[in-house]
């Protein structure tokens, strides 16, 4: 899916920057499927990119028993996905702020068939049976749109 162009109606060539509400800000999630996971780890701020899919206001993420795992579970976390069109110098940010939690046989079973349910496939090789959900505390978005193109010279190129 691309970008969304919005015209610049008062005929300025820069760009201006939009703040996205909460709504297209979960829509732009579940266009794409891969994100980047900001955790604390092995003393410093970490990002990993991950496969996830968009449960209602939730993220849900697969993994491994590893980092991520150790370092998410409970833990305050960011995740954040953005597209770029280099082209036009436009595209947009979604930031989620939230608690992870690994999912398991302590939760009510809706919700492990709910988080199962969301279809996420990861492209990294390797048994990923550990199911995480970010629980969203916070959503924030920006997109960038282009300004106005000036108008063509009609004498062609030069």
């Amino acid at each position: 899916m691309g970008i969304v162009i919005e015209a610049v109606a008062d005929g300025s060539s820069d760009p201006t920057m939009r703040v996205l509400p909460a709504e297209e800000c979960y829509r732009l999630l579940g266009t794409q499927e891969i994100g980047r996971l900001g955790l604390n780890a092995e003393h410093y701020p970490l990002i990993f990119p991950v496969n996830y899919a968009v449960d209602g206001t939730t993220l849900v993420i697969r993994t491994h028993a590893g980092t991520i795992l150790g370092a998410a579970q409970h833990a305050n976390v960011t995740f954040e996905v953005d597209e770029i069109d280099r082209l036009t110098h436009s595209g947009w940010s979604v930031l989620v702020r939230g608690q992870a939690e690994e999912v398991g046989k302590g939760h009510r079973p809706e919700i492990v068939a709910r988080t199962h349910a969301a279809g996420v496939e990861p492209w990294a090789p390797g048994e990923k049976g550990h199911w995480l959900r970010i629980i969203t505390h916070d959503i924030s978005g920006r997109r960038i749109v282009p300004g106005e193109l000036p108008e063509l010279d009609p004498r062609g190129y030069l």
